[in-house]
C-alpha cells in the first residue's frame, strides 16, 4: 500500500502556468482580450482547424450554436444518452425535447444505424458524443446525412473530452461542422473553466462571417468587445441581438496557453498510465478494456471506463466503495440520462436504451490525470483487480 490518498482527477498546474496568470494580473487586463485571441491562434494552430472561439464553458458553446442558427422550438436535435447532462440541458434549454438514440452494443458511442433511422423531416441537428476522448465516425455520420439527403442537418460533435484525440490521423477538431471541447478542471487540458468551438468554414449554412457572429452572440450581442470600447474615444457600440454572456476571460486564456504548450508530454504521461491499465488487465477475463487506438484512430486518454464482465450495479458500486476505504478514489461515466429525476419526470425512461444501461452497470473509471505516479498507477490497479478477484 502507498500509504496516501489517491484522488480522482486534479489539475495538473505547475510554475508556468502561475507565471502567465500573474502576468495577465498584472498587465491591466484580465477580461477577453489579447491572451485569448492568443490562445485561439494557437489552439487552432494545434488542431489545424480555421476558425476557433473560446468560450466559458464547452455547455455554453454548445448553446451557441443552436442560438446562432435559431434552432428551437418545434425542431428537433438528436444525441446519445450515454453523456453528460450538459450535452442535453443546452437542447431543453431551447424549449426541444430531445430524441435520445441508444449506444451501440458493448460501445459507449453512439449506435449509427439507429441515429440513421431517427432521422425525420424536423431534424435541424445531431450532437454526437466523443466519449472518454474516443472519436466517433465522425465520416460514417457525413455519409449517413449525404444517403439521407439531409446534408442540411448540423453535425455538432461533443468533443468535450478529446482533445487531443485523432481520427485518420489528424488531430480531432475539423471533421464535424461543429467540434466543442472543454476546459474545466479535470479535463486534459484546464482552463479552471472553459471551452472553445472549432469549425472549418465561416459561411456555415451561408451566415457572412459566423466567427464574428459566435463573438458577438457571446457577448450580449454587443457589436463591439470590452477592450475594444475602452479604447479613448470607442464608447460607442451597438446591440444587434440578444446574445448570451459566456466569453473566456484573459486569465483562463492564461492557463490555457501554459496547458498547450506542455500539452504533448500531458497527453504522453496519460498514455503511459493507460498503458500500465491495459497490461494488467488485459488477460483478465473478467475485465473489458476501453478502446485506446487503432490504424486510424487514437484516444486522448481522458478517461479509462473499465468494464468489470459479469457485475450489476451493486457489484460495481461496492468495488467503489472498498478502493474508497483503502484511499483510492474512483468514478462512474456516465449515468445515462434517462436515470435521473429530470429525465424521467418528462417522460424518459432506461428501458428503452438497453445498451447504454449495460454500459453502465458495470463500468468503473479508473484515476487518470498527467500528475499521477507510475507506481501510484500500478498500485491502483493491483488494488482493482485484487478487489473484484475476492468477489468473483
Amino acid at each position: 500500500m502507498t500509504g496516501k490518498k489517491i484522488p480522482f482527477s486534479p489539475p495538473d498546474i505547475t510554475d508556468l502556468e502561475k507565471k502567465m496568470v500573474m502576468d495577465v494580473l498584472e498587465s491591466g487586463w484580465i477580461t477577453t482580450g489579447p491572451k485569448t485571441s492568443e490562445f485561439e491562434k494557437k489552439m487552432g494552430e494545434y488542431l489545424n482547424v480555421n476558425n476557433v472561439v473560446a468560450l466559458s464553458s464547452a455547455t455554453a458553446g454548445m448553446e451557441l450554436i443552436l442560438k446562432v442558427f435559431n434552432i428551437s422550438h418545434g425542431d428537433e436535435i438528436i444525441t446519445t444518452p450515454y453523456t453528460y447532462t450538459a450535452t442535453s440541458n443546452i437542447i431543453l434549454h431551447r424549449g426541444i425535447k430531445p430524441k435520445f438514440v441508444d449506444v451501440d452494443k458493448d460501445s459507449f458511442l453512439i449506435d449509427l444505424e439507429k441515429l440513421s433511422e431517427a432521422i425525420t423531416p424536423k431534424t435541424k441537428a445531431v450532437i454526437t458524443v466523443d466519449f472518454a476522448g474516443v472519436p466517433v465516425d465522425y465520416d460514417a455520420v457525413r455519409k449517413i446525412l449525404k444517403d439521407k439527403k439531409r446534408e442540411d442537418i448540423i453535425f455538432m460533435s461533443d468533443s468535450a473530452h478529446a482533445f487531443g484525440a485523432k481520427y485518420k490521423g489528424e488531430r480531432v477538431g475539423s471533421q464535424a461542422d461543429f467540434h466543442i471541447f472543454s476546459f474545466h478542471a479535470v479535463k486534459n487540458l484546464t482552463t479552471a473553466e472553459g471551452g472553445a468551438i472549432t469549425f472549418n468554414n465561416n459561411n456555415f449554412l451561408g451566415k457572412e462571417e459566423l466567427k464574428k457572429e459566435l463573438k458577438i452572440t457571446s457577448l450580449h450581442g454587443q457589436s463591439k468587445d470590452a477592450l475594444s470600447k475602452m479604447k479613448a474615444g470607442a464608447w460607442k457600440y451597438d446591440v444587434i441581438t440578444d446574445g448570451f454572456k459566456c466569453n473566456m476571460t484573459d486569465i483562463n486564456a492564461a492557463i490555457g496557453l501554459a496547458q498547450l504548450e506542455r500539452y504533448d508530454d500531458i497527453l504522453e504521461k496519460r498514455k503511459l498510465i493507460f498503458n500500465i491499465y491495459n497490461e494488467a488487465l488485459k488477460n483478465k477475463e473478467w475485465a473489458t478494456i476501453p478502446f485506446d487506438k487503432n490504424e486510424n484512430n487514437e484516444t486522448s486518454y481522458h478517461l479509462y471506463p473499465l468494464r468489470i464482465n459479469g457485475f450489476g450495479e451493486s457489484e460495481r458500486d461496492l468495488v467503489i466503495q472498498r478502493l474508497a476505504e483503502i484511499g483510492i478514489a474512483t468514478n462512474v461515466h456516465f449515468t445515462p440520462l434517462p436515470m435521473f429525476t429530470l429525465y424521467k419526470n418528462i417522460g424518459y425512461s432506461i428501458n428503452d436504451y438497453p445498451n447504454a444501461y449495460n454500459q453502465y452497470k458495470n463500468e468503473i473509471s479508473l484515476p487518470l490525470y498527467s500528475k499521477l505516479d507510475l507506481n501510484d498507477a500500478k498500485y491502483i490497479v493491483e488494488e482493482v483487480i485484487k478487489c473484484v478477484e475476492k468477489m468473483i
